[in-house]
């Protein structure tokens, strides 16, 4: 992703208090992100929902997925 894309991915997660981001001591242009106590908290909560929609659209698919995963690696 490009940085406009992960910034405004990130500020709903820093807002919510998931995620917490600083200025990287390397380099003070750049930020570091990382997940808060609570970030990893809503993670562990949301991951196995996650992967029951993942099975469940894998399912749908069927033997399509594999010709669609196909189909996308070639459109990057």
């Amino acid at each position: 992703m490009d940085r406009s894309t992960v910034t405004a991915n990130l500020k709903p997660l820093e807002r919510m208090g998931a995620v917490a981001v600083s200025v990287d001591p390397d380099d003070r242009r750049g930020r570091r992100a990382a997940l808060t106590e609570a970030g990893r908290a809503l993670l562990t909560k949301a991951t196995p929902v996650w992967v029951d929609e993942h099975a469940r659209v894998e399912a749908e698919l069927g033997r399509d997925a594999d010709e669609l995963r196909a189909g996308l690696r070639g459109v990057g």
